[in-house]
């Protein structure tokens, strides 16, 4: 069909200057909060599912960057493939010879690794909101840390498996590491579950539309 975009376009995509600014001023005051020790399970889940989900993020714009080179190297294969004449197979043979449009093993691997990346700290946010909104498993920790002298926001890690719902934490200062396990185990989701809420929220903008 053919058709020439007018001047300016794409100007809403140009970072502005305030934007910059916007962006810098939000990185200083993450770098210059002084966040509050944890008194309570709940504030200690809270934190530690912020955190999941900065990670999380991040985890996400790897992977973004590593599916758009998987997808033009392999659109570009797929095209080659059912290429018919000569000047077609010519032109796209030397475009697979490019670094641009090939795949090896690193960015495999990169893919890979943003996957496992991705799912992880999903798994983590979502564990760790749920456990701060169990109030037996909060009330659990608190009484626990009540009866040794604990400060709950000292501790020195907190883990999940989810294979055997488990949180253990451990405050070495205080030589004590303990696990509470069978909390979440009606909060469990399989990828479906995660595909279909993401498909009604794209369409209709929240899951509190489904409710009513």
């Amino acid at each position: 069909m053919g058709g020439v975009i007018v001047d300016g376009s794409l100007d809403d995509g140009h970072i502005s200057d305030a934007m910059l600014t916007a962006y810098l001023d939000a990185v200083d005051t993450v770098m210059e909060h002084d966040y509050a020790t944890a008194t309570t399970a709940e504030q200690l889940f809270i934190q530690e599912h912020v955190a999941a989900m900065n990670n999380l993020a991040l985890a996400v714009d790897i992977l973004g960057e590593a599916t758009s080179i998987l997808m033009t190297a392999t659109s570009v294969a797929e095209i080659a493939m059912e290429a018919d004449t000569a000047p077609e197979q010519v032109a796209l043979q030397a475009m697979l010879a490019t670094d641009e449009y090939s795949i090896d093993e690193v960015e495999v691997a990169t893919y890979n690794g943003a996957i496992d990346s991705v799912e992880g700290y999903s798994q983590q946010a979502g564990a760790f909101m749920a456990a701060a909104n169990n109030t037996n498993l909060t009330n659990s920790i608190d009484s626990y840390a009540a009866q040794n002298n604990i400060i709950i926001g000292n501790y020195t890690s907190l883990t999940y498996t989810q294979n055997i719902d488990e949180f253990v934490i451990t405050w070495d200062d205080y030589g004590n590491a303990t696990g509470w396990n069978g909390y979440l185990t009606d909060e469990m989701k399989e990828a479906d579950d995660i595909y279909g809420a993401a498909t009604y929220i794209m369409q209709h903008g929240s899951l509190a539309n489904s409710e009513g």
